[in-house]
């Protein structure tokens, strides 16, 4: 059998329990050597509180005291060993005057008939406290950068995009301009026509009024070939709808312009029809592609995604960009689009440049960029790669050097965790 973990005084040399054994007594050998080993404060106890022995470790703790183990036992809160003897044991943290903390566990074992023993342990836990601390102080410093750090990706995300929208503010004037430019010309040639009607009018209304409307025939015809009225007739419906064309023309790119440039902050999850958004961006786009761009379109039957609808819209735009800017001279772009089990994909593909092997893990990090210095922030791929990460999906890219680039966009078609809608 092993030995008690304590020494029953009734076991010793035949005698009767008593309560004050000296803790000199050989029955208390083992214990006090092994205390004497432990590099935790260690104090012993008889059932009552009365304490019995210490070692050095524990009389550590109070080095300046006249009685260590009084001292050592006045460091326990009240109730502490009325708490041990009723359930067995007792354990809480304690912070001495000198700044360090203690995590105290008290034992009681009883023998039958006897009051028992008290096993008190005073284990030091001031450098894993400090550690745990600043690990929470840390932990909270985190927490802010990482606010922070979203507030800064969402400020990049929209001044890319506003820096975006400057860049291709001449090409929407320009889309802008054509139209308006001809049907400024179209109101000015109505304006004309106009003034020859009326005075066509006014003619007829004179004739009307005449004794002999027939004697003023030859007066009606003169006016009606010298403002060649046939001309007029043909001409006033192809003016009028060129200029509602152009009116409507106007309407849709300021509507894909405000589509495009929506902040997104208050942009909410929603079905959206993914070519919708690629036609409005490729509108908002087009000056910057018609001069060196055949655009081919090849889109499949797509379902309505769950997504954030302004901000792929932005990922388009990106893509499609630099897919033209990697074109030197003239080439083509091919937009296709399809649909997997649970997945849609979007592919990008141009016939330019292609992108060297050796910076194609690179396109996609923050403010990398192979263009000339003032040319490009290097930030429109990093942020394409975040709001599609955001989306749950993914950017694969397939170059080939001299051969062009593909962009392979794939996406959910609903999004984990959140509703439709």
């Amino acid at each position: 059998m092993s030995r008690p973990p304590f020494p029953n005084p009734s076991a010793a040399a035949g005698t009767a329990p008593e309560s004050g054994r000296s803790p000199d007594d050989p029955a208390f050998a083992d214990i006090r050597a092994i205390f004497e080993l432990m590099e935790d404060g260690m104090l012993l106890c008889r059932g009552n509180g009365r304490p019995l022995h210490a070692n050095p470790a524990a009389r550590a703790l109070v080095p300046d005291a006249d009685n260590p183990l009084a001292a050592l036992v006045a460091l326990l809160p009240g109730g502490a060993v009325g708490a041990a003897r009723m359930t067995g044991r007792w354990s809480r943290e304690l912070s001495l005057d000198d700044g360090r903390i203690l995590q105290v566990r008290a034992y009681h074992h009883r023998f039958p008939g006897d009051e028992g023993y008290l096993m008190i342990i005073f284990h030091d836990i001031s450098e894993s406290h400090a550690r745990q601390q600043e690990l929470q102080r840390r932990h909270a410093q985190l927490r802010q950068t990482l606010v922070r750090l979203a507030g800064t990706q969402e400020q990049l995300l929209q001044s890319e995009k506003m820096a975006s929208i400057g860049q291709l503010a001449a090409g929407v004037a320009h889309e802008i301009n054509n139209p308006i430019g001809y049907v400024h010309s179209n109101l000015g040639s109505l304006q004309e026509y106009l003034h020859s009607l009326f005075s066509l009018i006014e003619i007829y209304e004179r004739a009307l009024r005449s004794p002999d409307p027939k004697a003023m025939l030859a007066e009606i015809e003169d006016m009606r070939a010298r403002y060649d009225i046939d001309f007029i007739s043909n001409d006033l419906p192809q003016l009028m709808a060129e200029s509602r064309e152009g009116i409507e023309r106007v309407t849709q790119i300021v509507r894909n312009l405000k589509d495009f440039s929506y902040s997104g902050r208050d942009d909410s999850w929603k079905l959206a029809d993914l070519h919708a958004g690629l036609d409005s961006t490729i509108n908002i786009i087009w000056n910057e592609l018609k001069y060196k761009v055949n655009l081919h379109k090849h889109y499949g039957d797509l379902p309505l995604v769950q997504c954030l609808p302004s901000e792929l819209n932005q990922v388009f735009m990106n893509i499609l960009l630099n897919a033209s800017h990697a074109i030197a001279e003239r080439g083509n772009i091919t937009v296709t689009s399809g649909v997997g089990e649970e997945e849609v994909f979007i592919v990008i593909e141009d016939d330019g440049a292609g992108i060297p092997d050796d910076i194609q893990q690179r396109i996609f990090d923050p403010f990398f960029t192979t263009k000339p210095v003032g040319s490009g922030t290097g930030l429109g791929l990093s942020i394409s790669y975040g709001i599609v990460k955001k989306h749950n999906g993914r950017i694969e890219l397939s170059s080939t050097p001299g051969q062009g680039s593909s962009f392979r966009i794939v996406l959910p078609i609903r999004q984990p965790g959140r509703e439709n809608g």
